[in-house]
């Protein structure tokens, strides 16, 4: 898994909230893969100044995204 910021280009009054900490605006995509490097799940769009840890705790506990989770263990 991994985050990148890619640079975007949006009108001054709605680039505000993307501006990444080096002042200019992003958005932040989470990318996960496996390991043979096929793609699991791709998240694109948020804010440049959302965190990496932010965005993955959105995508584990909402279940909409259909996030990659290991089998749930069953207790005897």
């Amino acid at each position: 898994m991994d985050g990148i910021h890619i640079l975007i280009c949006a009108s001054q009054v709605n680039q505000i909230p993307f501006i990444f900490k080096k002042g200019v605006p992003t958005q932040n995509i989470m990318a996960t893969y496996s390991l043979d490097m096929q793609f699991i799940l791709v998240w694109a769009g948020w804010e440049g100044s959302a965190h990496d840890t932010r965005i993955f705790l959105e995508a584990i506990e909402n279940p909409n995204k259909r996030f990659s989770k290991p089998p749930k263990s069953i207790e005897k």
